[in-house]
């Protein structure tokens, strides 16, 4: 299971969303992705729901409250990110939030934030239990 978080700026276009997510799946197919994430703040923009619905996933979104949980598993923490959501990174956090909610398991991140000029990507796969 892979899971995308997406942070983005007002108004990033479906285009640019695609283009972060096909360069950070590096040869995956866009079917690989079962989950795709951001912050509430973000849940009406347009180019993330065009993106949503091309890659026929519903867009998960969750609290800063939520998402700041997950701080301490951060590659990246963003003071810009802070002021303006209200948690130091969205991509990674939402990655790695839907990923626990949809499993039930915790969650690695697969692919750190990975930045564009408009946008921020995260791969989050469950972490896989083993019989000890």
């Amino acid at each position: 299971m892979l899971i995308a978080g997406i942070g983005c700026r007002r108004g990033t276009s479906f285009e640019a969303l695609l283009g972060l997510l096909e360069h950070g799946l590096a040869g995956r197919p866009l079917g690989a992705v079962q989950g795709l994430a951001s912050i509430e703040q973000k849940q009406h923009e347009p180019g993330l729901q065009r993106l949503a619905q091309h890659l026929g996933l519903p867009l998960a979104v969750y609290s800063a409250a939520r998402l700041s949980a997950f701080d301490s598993q951060l590659s990246h923490r963003s003071a810009a990110s802070l002021r303006h959501t209200g948690c130091a990174g969205v991509a990674e956090s939402a990655a790695l939030a839907h990923c626990q909610h949809l499993t039930g398991r915790p969650a690695a991140l697969s692919m750190p934030r990975l930045a564009s000029a408009e946008a921020t990507l995260a791969l989050a796969e469950p972490l896989l239990l083993h019989d000890a």
